[in-house]
This record gives structure tokens, C-alpha cells and sequence, in this order.
């Protein structure tokens, strides 16, 4: 059946009722144990940190002293340098579970988790070379070209290993862990069509259906007994969490596996990418969306914003009178142009641009701009096109009205309309919105006339409010210089 093939030849426990030696010789249980293929993967991966660092900590003290010595320099001292930092880094990681196989496919949060631990480690080296007398040993140049190489070397190698688990995966190829699923049919299909399990590393050995509440008991009782017999890693009830009763008669019935238990994803988690279990003493509850911003990283983003803009305006003055004097000279109308926008937490501020158009539209009916809009002046055309129209927003930054970098605010018209028709659309005024953001710089630009346009931009701009760092920051003010994609669709 078609069910049976997505779900990679799964059995359907109550219907089938195979026994073990049926399953093995239909390929449910491979040869490879999964789990000697996690432990195999955990060491190569530590071992793979510590190389790395080993390597790159002889490459830098053989650099320095080549560049400014002429020689390599001790090698034995470079080559104890790296193994210290490798012990201070590796370890940490292996307590953290960080070499665990499901962590690695995908690459999002290695560099910072690499970033943490990296620092640490450093700091960790110069204290106890401090404290045993041996910071002479050292070479301080030497250990500024190890601290930004090996940390570069580390980020490749993560980097590598991530792509390869991802081919694998992708490919069907890997099978880290043996699954057994349970639940009506309906959820199973939907979970192995919308999720592909097996390109996330897993082998699904069984898939028990449950068929009606009459043969709860009995489906339940056959299901246990083919998963004490498959002995998979993981058992997934596949039910809508309304269903409590089913849920705990599953949860009973399965207790008696040695295999861990996952209560399904249920539909609303599919909105959310951060989803977390947290504990308040006694209080456990599930954590869609995270606070955006904490204090430290509020207070980190506004300073950076502060001395960059005033920078900014700075540098750029004579930039901004001689585009101020073309329009002055191009059209009849004030050289900036105001309108009313939402900003964080939906505050209405007023929004500061080259004036660019004839027209200053800012009440209920706001018509944008499209290819070839006659409103568009010859000078603004220009402004437009080189994204120098929205300088003059520096001035909201200094006032504490934008940032830098977040999502683009639109029109208060605009807002209301997406948010009704957009999931999500709202979450964008969770953080203070951008001169330019993470979807301006991947060329979602101009042209919003269409929910379709506007929801690939709501998932950049969602993107970047759960992601953000000040080096995500730092990417985005970059590609907006020198990226051609922040440059289309520009109207």
C-alpha cells in the first residue's frame, strides 16, 4: 500500500501481527546496530574538535615564528598548547551531549555554542598558565593567530560533518535511530508525509495502528509485544493531545519498552520553530515563542545602534545634503517625507525618507509604489534604486524609534490588512523594526500587493527575530552594501 511505502515499509502491527524473525527478514532491524553508529559518531566528532584544534594550534605558532623569526619555533610547546585547549573545549562538549548525532543535522547554533566554549576555553588556558608560572611559554602573537584560526578550523569542521550527516540523511542513508510508531491511521500518514522521518536519520521499524476504541486494549497489547521484540530507540504516540485518555493508555501500555517515549508533535508546534519544555519549581509548561530580546542582548543591540548611526550620519553628511539639494531642485514638495508606521510592540511612530514620489500618502488608502509608477521622481528613481531614499531613518534610530537592522516597517494600512490575513504577521513587532533586515538582503523587496510576497518576507523576518545576534547584524549591514540581492526589486 501507499501508507506502508512513505513509511519506508513499516509494519502495521494489529493488521499484520509479524513476528521477529518475519521482521528481520524484511530489513526492520539492520545489521548495524544504531546505536553503535551514535557512539561511533560521537567520538569521530570529538575527535574531529581536537584535531582541529591540535592542527590549527602548530599552523599558528609555526606562522608567527616563520613571519617575524624565520623559524618554526618549539613545536612541543605549540603542540601542548593545542592539546590543553583541545581538553578545555572537548570536554565541556562532551558533557553537554554536544557530539550527539541529532545535533548535527543542521548547522544553525554550532557557531555559537563553538563561539561559548571557545572563549572558555582561552580563558580557562590563561588562568592556569597564570597560576602555574608559565605564561612566558607563550607567545602572545602566537596565541592571537591560534585563537582566531582554530576557532575558524573548528567552524569548518563542524561545518563538514553537518553536511555530510545532512547527505546521508537526505539520501535515506543514515538510520541513527529505530523508531515504532503508534496512533490512527490518519496521524500516522500525516506525520510521515509532512515530517519524511527516515531523512532525519530514522528507521521507522513499526508502525502500530490503532483502530477504534473498542480494540484499544487489544491493539495496544499487540503493539507492546512487537516493540518489546523490535527493541526500538524511540516510541512516538501519534495522537492530537485531546486525546488523554488514548494518550495515557498508550503511555501505560509502553512503559513496559526499554525505549524512550515521545508524545507526538502536535499541530500548533509546526508554527513554532523554538518550541521548549520549562520548569518554575513545580510548573511545567511548554514554551512556544521565546522573549526576543533579553536585557543584555537589548542593551548590546541599542548601543551598537547608537554609535553606528551617529556615526553613520557622520560620515555620510555629505551624502545626505547633496541628495537633499537634488530633490529640492528636481520637484516641488518638502525634501522629507513622513508617514505613520508601527513600531515595537505596535507603537505608531513617524517614519523619516527622502521624499521620492509626488504624492504623501499616509491615511487609510496607501498605494504603493510599482515598475515604472509615474509618481516616482527622476531623482528619487535613483534614491530609490540605491536604497539612499531611506537614510534619513538614522535619525529614528538615534531616537529609539528603529534599529539598524529588523524587519521593515510598512504602512499602518498595510500592517492592518496582513496581520488579519497573515499567521504570525504580528511577531514582527516583537523587536524594533530596520533600515534594512534579513529579507531586504535576500531580495524581498519592493512589490507587497499579494499575501504570497508578503508571508516569504514574514518568514525572513520571523527567522532573523529568533536567530539574532549582533554578528547576524553585523552579515546583514554588510550584504545590504555589498549584496546585488538587496539591490532588486528595488521600485
Amino acid at each position: 500500500m501507499l501508507f506502508e511505502k512513505n513509511l519506508a515499509a513499516a509494519v502495521r502491527v494489529p493488521a499484520g501481527r509479524q513476528p521477529l524473525a518475519r521482521a528481520r527478514r524484511a530489513g526492520f532491524l539492520p545489521a548495524r546496530n544504531p546505536a553503535i553508529l551514535r557512539s561511533a559518531f560521537f567520538a569521530l566528532a570529538a575527535l574531529a574538535d581536537a584535531l582541529a584544534i591540535v592542527v590549527s594550534a602548530i599552523a599558528s605558532g609555526m606562522a608567527w615564528h616563520y613571519m617575524f623569526y624565520e623559524d618554526a619555533g618549539m613545536l612541543d610547546n605549540h603542540f601542548r598548547i593545542g592539546c590543553v585547549i583541545a581538553a578545555l573545549f572537548v570536554v565541556p562538549n562532551i558533557m553537554r551531549d554536544d557530539y550527539a548525532m541529532s545535533r548535527y543535522f543542521k548547522f544553525s547554533g554550532h557557531l555559537g555554542r563553538i563561539f561559548l566554549l571557545w572563549n572558555l576555553a582561552f580563558l580557562s588556558a590563561l588562568i592556569i598558565a597564570f597560576l602555574t608560572k608559565t605564561t612566558t611559554d607563550v607567545s602572545r602573537g602566537a596565541m592571537v593567530y591560534f585563537y582566531v584560526f582554530g576557532f575558524v578550523c573548528t567552524g569548518a569542521v563542524r561545518s563538514l560533518l553537518v553536511q555530510g550527516i545532512e547527505s546521508r540523511a537526505r539520501a535515506g542513508g543514515l538510520s541513527a535511530r529505530r523508531v515504532f510508531l503508534i496512533g490512527h491511521e490518519a496521524e500516522l500518514q500525516r506525520f510521515s508525509e509532512q515530517y519524511e522521518p527516515w531523512k532525519l536519520g530514522m528507521r521507522i521499524v513499526a508502525a502500530a495502528v490503532l483502530r477504534s476504541e473498542e480494540s484499544l486494549e487489544e491493539d495496544l497489547a499487540l503493539a507492546a509485544a512487537s516493540a518489546r521484540m523490535l527493541r526500538p530507540d524511540d516510541v512516538f504516540i501519534l495522537e492530537p493531545w485531546s486525546q488523554k485518555e488514548t494518550i495515557d493508555a498508550c503511555v501505560n501500555a509502553f512503559l513496559r519498552v526499554p525505549a524512550s517515549i515521545h508524545l507526538g508533535p502536535e499541530r500548533i508546534l509546526d508554527r513554532f520553530t523554538g518550541v521548549q519544555i520549562e520548569r518554575n519549581g513545580p510548573i511545567a509548561s511548554l514554551n512556544l515563542v521565546r522573549r526576543p530580546l533579553n536585557t543584555c542582548e537589548i542593551v548590546l543591540k541599542r548601543s551598537f545602534d547608537i554609535a553606528a548611526a551617529a556615526a553613520a550620519l557622520i560620515v555620510l553628511s555629505p551624502l545626505l545634503a547633496f541628495a537633499a539639494l537634488a530633490i529640492r531642485l528636481d520637484s516641488p514638495g518638502p525634501v522629507i517625507f513622513r508617514q505613520r508606521r508601527y513600531g515595537f510592540n505596535q507603537q505608531p511612530f513617524r517614519i523619516y525618507k527622502f521624499r521620492s514620489m509626488t504624492t504623501m500618502d499616509d491615511g487609510r488608502d496607501i498605494v504603493q509604489a510599482r515598475e515604472g509608477d509615474a509618481r516616482i521622481t527622476r531623482v528619487g528613481r535613483i534614491l530609490r534604486r540605491l536604497n539612499i531614499d531611506e537614510l534619513p531613518q538614522l535619525i529614528n534610530v538615534l531616537a529609539g524609534e528603529m534599529s539598524l537592522v529588523g524587519p521593515r516597517p510598512h504602512a499602518l494600512a498595510h500592517d492592518q490588512h496582513f496581520e488579519r490575513s497573515i499567521a504570525l504577521y504580528a511577531r514582527r513587532h516583537n523587536v524594533k523594526p530596520g533600515i534594512t533586515g534579513w529579507a531586504q538582503v535576500n531580495g524581498l523587496r519592493g512589490d507587497t500587493s499579494t499575501d504570497d510576497k508578503m508571508r516569504k518576507r514574514v518568514q525572513f523576518d520571523l527567522f532573523y527575530i529568533d536567530n539574532w545576534s549582533l554578528a547576524f547584524d553585523l552579515r546583514i549591514i554588510a550584504l545590504t552594501i555589498f549584496s546585488k540581492k538587496s539591490y532588486l526589486n528595488a521600485v
